[in-house]
């Protein structure tokens, strides 16, 4: 049922029924007690993979909205993140938050020093400039491309000059995909330096034409806003020219509210958190979901403690 919700998207009344079909019935309700058990016996080892991936040096994240039930309205928008961690420390650890304030990732990066991939929502703004805070921005080059293919249609001479660019920046990462961290950070330096470069020059030459509230002005002033952290990736070979790691492990979400479409309440939240976490530790390390939840579960319900090789 746990690799049936959470790694197939599957709902609970959906399996009820399929359950019932072959003459097996077994209530939602019962099966939510199980899931809420499931995602108890989880917890040590979400913890330690939290904590685990705190110690990255480079971390990516995202987060997408979700409808939840119960709330004072009868329903409520809460948020699912995401947090990957990099090569050493191998664990993609979702949290979840009732709303979309900085207190959600602040809490969970009070404790992080080192590169952070993001996209440019605000409420990172505060753990960037934070005096105290050592967790550096790095932008992502698929949201400001985006806003330049938007730009298109309205001026497509400028908008495809970037855009053209921008592939360059590209290709050169495929070059550099299977390279050691020192050549691909060489290589970065030797030929997309350049590149960003001219895309600068030309963006500070468009800044004073483009029309105020058109496309090609947006996509100016979110790339002129994020320059800083856009250039960054050229710094570190570990470091990527985008963030579509983190937008592709949420896709676990994306996909399975088109199914469940809501949880059903607040407290389901955190558990569900838990149990993705789990099964998308099963699928970047390839291993079989089914198998590895039983495991778990069996190893975790004798009080088995040796947390490290569940890992």
């Amino acid at each position: 049922m746990v690799v049936s919700k959470f790694g197939d998207h599957l709902p609970l009344y959906r399996l009820e029924d399929i359950l019932t079909r072959y003459g097996v019935h077994i209530a939602r309700s019962t099966m939510c007690d199980w899931v809420k058990a499931a995602a108890e016996l989880f917890r040590p080892l979400y913890d330690l993979q939290r904590e685990r991936v705190l110690q990255s040096s480079v971390m990516w994240t995202d987060d997408t909205p979700i409808t939840v039930l119960g709330g004072p309205q009868g329903s409520f928008r809460a948020h699912f993140w995401t947090y990957i961690g990099d090569g050493e420390h191998p664990y993609s650890v979702y949290d979840f938050t009732t709303s979309h304030s900085r207190d959600g990732p602040a809490r969970f990066l009070q404790n992080y020093s080192g590169y952070l991939h993001a996209d440019a929502y605000t409420g990172y703004d505060a753990i960037f400039l934070d005096e105290g805070s050592d967790v550096i921005e790095v932008a992502c080059w698929s949201h400001a491309r985006r806003r330049f293919f938007e730009a298109v249609k309205s001026n497509p001479r400028e908008a495809h000059q970037v855009l053209e660019w921008i592939r360059q920046l590209y290709d050169i990462e495929d070059r550099a995909h299977d390279w050691s961290v020192d050549a691909r950070r060489e290589l970065r330096a030797g030929e997309a330096n350049l590149i960003l470069d001219k895309i600068e020059a030309y963006l500070a030459e468009l800044a004073p034409r483009a029309l105020p509230k058109s496309s090609l002005a947006k996509a100016v002033t979110y790339a002129h806003n994020q320059w800083e952290a856009l250039r960054r990736y050229t710094e570190d070979g570990r470091l990527t020219i985008d963030n579509n790691v983190s937008e592709r492990t949420l896709r676990h979400q994306a996909i399975g509210r088109k199914n469940w479409l809501f949880l059903g309440s607040e407290s389901a939240g955190p558990r569900a958190a838990v149990l993705y976490t789990i099964l998308a530790g099963a699928k970047r390390h390839r291993i079989e979901p089914w198998v590895y939840v039983r495991d778990l579960l069996l190893r975790l319900q004798a009080d088995d403690l040796r947390l490290e090789e569940m890992l």
